[in-house]
């Protein structure tokens, strides 16, 4: 039995630092002997820290972490209202009426384990009414990470898809880079909600209709990647963890170090791992972020669903192939790793029209690797794509995509300071200030196009709810973790005839226990 914990230990290691979260960076941190360097935000000062004068008025809309709560919190950090539903939350996008579309974390969904499911899109009223409650989440499939509104009031949003192992070979993957419970595979499905409980699909994108691979000719797909960058390499490396017992993963589901769905072989299933949707009304066109393989796409969604399956068809004239990649030519084998600018990214998404820039894409690129005497840090993107007279995505004969260089960015002064490995997000504002979710830490802030930081607030809430049995959710390390926060103006529609005081009492803050000992890193 001895060895059997050892062993399982062991594992979790491992297994710890290669999951969903990409915590990877933890064991730097913690040797640091920067007090900045806190990705958790740990034992530091919370609330409101910067306040600058002339901010445009607005206010800040972000899930509670471990809670049902959507809180909105005004200039001063103070609540002035919350959405509250009844699961916990991922994230919200809020509507014109001041009711909101959140993604609410399903407890009980099946198959798929710890890297980012959430199944179920919930509409909540102004008055935390559930009025729509849809349920996407079985066997076959699960929503994940992040979904999109679009002008008809539908929703574009992100699900896995389980493969067998045996269908992947068939799709010329390589055995070695696919775990034996079969990889998790990904498509973007439009819902048109019906009623309080139902949705209608009316349209699917599936990445699996459009692979490439040069490793068997046998198998279906096959080809040189670097002739064809509009589909995806099924070769690209990805690890896979080694197997473990049951014996032993049923000790680490036991002490809370495995997710209940873990099989001694799904780990590495997660091969791509979308983490971020985006819709362009304007382009019909949805742009998505990959983080395993650190790359951006942008597909065509003026398709039919069968015209997106192929390679012909829609404005593009290219079906659903890709129309325009950024991050990593190395998977189109038009680049080697200098060529490589992201790292790990979230939450791109078009600048939109009438703010500085608009047009031209942000993101979070989470995890820049450090010069040999520095360590990693996250930077703001942002991205002028290459275009044509016609709007077509300019890609050179044997080049990558552009831009060479992202056309602004922003960096901490001292670079190691804003830094958050995973989650995360960016957006634009109409003063042209960048405002800047750093989610392991919980701390939003605005910057200047110069990159000064004028307004900066840490949240300093945390829900309690349990598991399914009843045991309290480890509230280390991410004790105020955010995977989304957005500004939203004073003037949006959904504060019309609304008044937005400060909650009285305000929420109970969230105070950790103090450290053991002086100098204790958490």
């Amino acid at each position: 039995m001895k060895k059997i914990q050892i062993y399982a230990l062991t594992v979790l290691f491992l297994s710890i630092f290669s999951n969903c979260t990409k915590q990877k960076s933890i064991d730097k941190e913690a040797a640091s002997e920067k007090k900045d360097r806190n990705m958790f935000g740990h034992h530091i000062p919370r609330g409101l820290t910067v306040n600058s004068e002339n901010l445009a008025p607005g206010y800040v809309m972000y899930a509670v972490p471990n809670s049902s709560l959507i809180y909105l919190v005004n200039r001063n950090g103070e609540v002035v209202h919350q959405w509250k539903g009844n699961y916990e939350v991922f994230h919200s996008y809020l509507l014109d009426d001041g009711s909101l579309f959140q993604a609410a974390i399903d407890p009980d969904y099946p198959i798929f384990d710890d890297a980012g499911p959430y199944g179920r899109i919930q509409k909540i009223s102004w008055d935390s009414k559930v009025l729509w409650d849809f349920e996407y989440a079985n066997d076959d499939h699960v929503l994940h990470h992040d979904f999109a509104l679009m002008p008809n009031d539908h929703i574009l949003a992100i699900a896995y898809e389980a493969k067998s192992f045996e269908d992947a070979i068939a799709g010329g993957r390589k055995p070695e880079l696919t775990p034996k419970s079969g990889p998790w595979m990904e498509k973007i499905i439009e819902i048109d909600p019906q009623g309080s409980r139902g949705a209608r699909i009316v349209w699917e994108w599936h990445i699996a209709d459009h692979l490439i691979q040069d490793f068997d000719k046998s198998k279906a797909n096959y080809g040189n990647p670097a002739d064809h960058p509009e589909l995806l390499d099924f070769n690209i490396k990805h690890h896979i963890p080694p197997a473990i017992t049951q014996d032993s993963l049923d000790i680490l589901i036991a002490l809370d170090k495995a997710d209940k769905n873990q099989t001694p072989y799904s780990k590495g299933s997660d091969i791509y791992h979308i983490n971020a949707i985006h819709y362009n009304a304007d382009l019909d066109q949805i742009v998505f972020s990959s983080p395993e393989i650190n790359e951006i796409f942008i597909i065509d969604h003026s398709t039919s669903t069968q015209e997106a399956a192929g390679h012909q068809g829609g404005n593009s004239g290219k079906g659903g192939d890709f129309l325009y990649r950024w991050g990593n030519p190395t998977n189109y084998k038009r680049g080697d790793t200098i060529d490589r600018q992201l790292f790990y990214q979230h939450n791109v998404k078009w600048i939109e029209n009438e703010k500085p820039g608009a047009g031209n894409l942000t993101l979070y690129n989470n995890d820049i690797p450090g010069r040999k005497d520095s360590l990693n840090y996250s930077a703001i993107f942002e991205l002028k794509l290459p275009k044509d007279e016609k709007g077509n995505y300019i890609l050179e004969k044997d080049r990558p995509f552009g831009p060479v260089q992202p056309s602004w960015k922003y960096i901490a002064k001292d670079t190691v300071s804003f830094y958050s490995s995973f989650i995360s997000g960016a957006h634009r504002m109409k003063s042209g200030n960048t405002f800047i979710n750093e989610g392991a830490k919980g701390r939003f802030f605005e910057v200047t196009p110069e990159g000064e930081v004028v307004w900066e607030f840490l949240n300093p809430y945390r829900g309690e709810i349990r598991k399914l049995n009843g045991d309290p959710v480890a509230m280390m390390p991410m004790t105020y973790w955010v995977f989304r926060a957005t500004f939203i103006p004073a003037d949006h529609p959904a504060f019309k005839g609304k008044e937005l005081k400060p909650l009285d009492p305000q929420p109970d803050v969230f105070t950790l226990p103090p450290k053991e000992k002086e100098g204790e890193k958490p």
